[in-house]
């Protein structure tokens, strides 16, 4: 369950000195894979700004940014610490950097920890409505290694934790409740979920042989693989749903037709009998799908009048 992120160097390679632990904790987080949630944070905020003020707060969008990465890096690190011994007897994940002890759990946790001082720092910075709500925005991101644990759906845990960032970046922008934003949030909760049914595929023998708890896992591949067809169905409803909310333009339209087409592509690429292409399926086409529609949005709302 989670990104893979092999070892450099082979299974026994030392991080030497401070700039080699920071890489190697780099590694475990996977930094790059903030592609994911972050430019559907981005959509939410300028969203925001521009029904709010008709131009982009810059300050406002570097601490949200800060905020988000913070948080990821918390909960990826807390991820891999939690799951390091049932990683290690999981051949896909065996080379991790805290199962082939690359990066130390000491390492690992003062990262972690930092980053979430981090997150708090930044709320603060924010607004009243952010810091009193950032102790819950933690909640799940904890929660998630350990569900699969206790239920064979830890799919909805993670789609939880996601749908925190565009909420947060909304309220970061107007400090006050929004469905809009609420909308959004679900549609990349769903979205996240959906797509963590395909990945989870791959470990069905692994998880079955350690009592990890997910759908392809309970109910087989083919069964995980409908249900992430029709999680990205309800995504693509939702975010006709936060269209409509905020009146969006021509161009968040046509950005919708677009993911439209990266998830038939995306799900053409795996099947019950063949995952040989899931790496494709959902590194590639899910970090496309964020990006293409973050550059979508972002143009329609510039058409529609939001300034720099």
């Amino acid at each position: 369950m989670g990104g893979s992120a092999a070892t450099v160097g082979g299974p026994s390679a030392p991080a030497a000195g401070a700039g080699g632990r920071a890489r190697a904790f780099l590694r475990v987080v996977m930094i790059e894979h903030s592609v994911f949630a972050l430019p559907f944070a981005y959509i939410a905020a300028l969203t925001a700004m521009y029904r709010d003020s008709g131009s982009v707060h810059w300050w406002t969008l570097l601490v949200v940014t800060v905020a988000m990465v913070a948080m990821r890096t918390f909960a990826m690190a807390a991820n891999r610490i939690i799951d390091r011994e049932i990683d290690a007897r999981n051949p896909r994940t065996a080379g991790r950097e805290l199962v082939t002890g690359a990066v130390s759990v000491r390492t690992a946790w003062t990262g972690a920890l930092i980053a979430l001082a981090v997150f708090f720092g930044a709320a603060a910075l924010l607004n009243p409505l952010c810091l009193i709500l950032s102790p819950l925005a933690v909640v799940p991101m904890v929660v998630y290694p350990y569900g699969k644990r206790f239920t064979d759906f830890p799919h909805v845990i993670l789609g939880l934790a996601q749908m925190i960032g565009p909420v947060g970046a909304w309220f970061a922008v107007t400090g006050s409740w929004s469905w809009e934003a609420v909308v959004l949030g679900l549609a990349v909760g769903v979205w996240i979920g959906g797509f963590d049914l395909i990945f989870a595929c791959q470990d069905v023998e692994a998880d079955r042989g350690e009592g990890v708890g997910s759908v392809p896992a309970r109910f087989g591949v083919a069964a995980a693989l409908y249900a992430s067809r029709a999680s990205h169905v309800v995504t693509l409803g939702m975010f006709v749903w936060y269209g409509l909310l905020t009146d969006a333009g021509l161009f968040f339209w046509a950005g919708l037709v677009i993911v439209a087409g990266a998830f038939v592509y995306e799900h053409s690429l795996v099947r019950p009998g063949d995952l040989s292409r899931l790496t494709r399926a959902f590194f590639t086409v899910n970090g496309f799908i964020g990006i293409a529609l973050f550059v979508c949005a972002l143009v329609d709302l510039v058409a529609r009048g939001l300034t720099p």
